[in-house]
């Protein structure tokens, strides 16, 4: 347990540390940013380390295949909502002539006050517990809504992912650069599926590496909402 937490800690840190290269441009989006500065900001704001305590919240008392079944539909809905969001995302901002770095401050301000929230939280913990769903409702949960919300919406995709992801593909230069978001955002959501379809084995690790995952987490994903705004701020204030 204690080497798995150390892993996963080391790889936090690893995030963390790639994440000072990313801001050049709104989001860190600039036209032929490499490919692992654009993993790391779908990893931060896309990835598995904010899906898992909602997940076990939700899935505490069901089932193994009620589980695997929320998480199966958890990944295909949010699957689905990213396409849209990129197929349609680009199209909108030209309609409303909305900037890119507009769409970018208020993706940052999202992830800030978001971010911002859950690190408060942790200092509150009474006030931050939620009884698991199961509990809260009579007999078996709607496996359908339970997958939707929490999990996909907003645990999974969420404002500022899905701002990221429209800013990076508004910026690709063409069609291979659409392709390698596209499968980026796949890789980070099969990360997800994996995760959760693992994360009821491991829970006694979970249950340590978590709580401080969150904490290294939370800080950075502050930092990065602050670098985005500032950002952005400049971008808005020399055109």
């Amino acid at each position: 347990m204690a080497r798995a937490a150390c892993l996963a800690i080391a790889g936090v840190m690893a995030v963390a540390h790639s994440t000072a290269a990313l801001a050049d441009a709104p989001f860190g989006a600039a036209q032929g940013a490499p490919i692992s500065q654009e993993l790391t900001f779908f990893f931060l704001m896309l990835g598995p380390f904010k899906v898992v305590a909602p997940f076990l919240s939700v899935t505490q008392g069901l089932d193994p295949a009620d589980a695997r079944k929320i998480a199966w539909l958890a990944t295909l809905f949010s699957s689905l909502a990213l396409a849209a969001a990129g197929l349609l995302g680009e199209g909108l901002l030209a309609n409303y002539g909305i900037p890119l770095p507009i769409l970018a401050l208020a993706g940052g301000i999202i992830l800030f006050v978001v971010a911002l929230r859950n690190m408060l939280q942790q200092f509150n913990p009474a006030a931050s517990r939620v009884a698991p769903r199961g509990e809260r409702a009579a007999g078996k949960p709607d496996l359908l809504a339970t997958a939707i919300t929490p999990v996909a919406f907003p645990a999974i995709v969420t404002p500022y992912g899905v701002a990221a992801l429209v800013v990076f593909l508004a910026l690709s230069p063409d069609m291979a650069g659409r392709l390698t978001i596209a499968g980026l955002v796949a890789a980070i959501m099969a990360l997800n599926l994996i995760v959760m379809l693992s994360a009821r084995r491991v829970l006694s690790v979970m249950a340590v590496v978590l709580p401080i995952l969150g904490a290294v987490l939370g800080v950075v994903q502050i930092a990065l909402g602050l670098k985005i705004i500032y950002t952005s701020l400049r971008a808005l204030l020399s055109t």
